[in-house]
């Protein structure tokens, strides 16, 4: 944060302005001068801040996670959040089964715990099970230590049930800071986002779901849904169907994404150096 230290100035009661045209004379009280200082400091604070050699560097210095990938081919990936329930993995499992979709699923450890039959069947299927944290803690308000911890604590767990180590993340809540994202690449895994939400979440309409995905999606994009979201299952279908048709092809988020070196704009778009 910039602190700007302004003097004090000692300022008459008035000042007494004459304008040549019409000789007419006007007189300014102090307090309205006063608030004319504090105006144009303001504006002056504004921009230091926003000028864009200062916000270029803040910009350069920002560690985002990967939203997007910029890709040649039409390639796009779903993904799920798992934390909670588990009424509907074998249904997902079955529809993307059905298309011969792989996705991704980041799953919270307690659940991969809880649940490791099911974490085993996504495996099976030929889907990813990546990392949603131990307990769905608020990762920003973790140091380093703490986060290694339950990042490793929920790659034991899925890998116990699945037979697969985790090489990919995605934040609880998609909170992250600079602590996380290298605390996450000084752990061998890229921290994953998202560029298209179906807010599946919100249990609006399948319809709703299906239009707010394919008005959205993009070569590259990455589709942010839910399991046991209310009205995810009855859109699915609808949506990949619109995908294929549409020339994609789905691939699981590791596929998707680059490896060897890349760069990734302020938009969190992942794209080969």
């Amino acid at each position: 944060m910039f602190k700007i230290k302004l003097p004090r100035l000692r300022l008459p009661r008035a000042i007494a302005l004459k304008f040549p045209r019409g000789g007419k004379i006007f007189t300014v009280r102090r307090r309205w001068i006063t608030a004319g200082a504090a105006v144009l400091a303001a504006a002056g604070i504004f921009y230091v801040v926003t000028h864009p050699a200062v916000v270029g560097v803040s910009a350069t210095q920002r560690e985002l996670p990967i939203y997007s990938v910029k890709r040649d081919n039409r390639a796009v990936s779903l993904t799920f959040d798992a934390a909670w329930g588990n009424e509907d993995t074998q249904q997902l499992i079955d529809i993307l089964g059905k298309y011969g979709a792989r996705a991704t699923f980041f799953v919270v450890g307690a659940w991969a715990e809880k649940y490791p039959e099911s974490a085993k069947a996504l495996t099976d299927a030929g889907h990813e099970v990546m990392n949603h944290s131990n307990d769905h803690a608020h990762f920003t308000k973790l140091s380093e230590a703490e986060i290694v911890a339950n990042i490793s604590a929920a790659n034991r767990k899925i890998a116990a049930a699945t037979g697969v180590a985790p090489t990919l993340f995605r934040a609880p809540y998609g909170e992250y800071d600079d602590n996380v994202i290298k605390t996450l690449r000084g752990m061998g895994m890229q921290t994953i986002q998202w560029d298209v939400d179906s807010l599946d979440w919100k249990e609006i309409p399948a319809a709703d779901i299906a239009k707010r995905v394919t008005e959205k999606v993009g070569p590259g994009s990455i589709v942010l849904f839910h399991n046991a979201a209310k009205h995810t299952p009855e859109a699915l279908p609808g949506i990949i169907e619109y995908l294929i048709k549409d020339g994609y092809a789905i691939v699981p988020v590791s596929e998707l994404i680059l490896k060897g070196e890349f760069t990734i704009d302020h938009t969190g778009r992942q794209a080969s150096k």
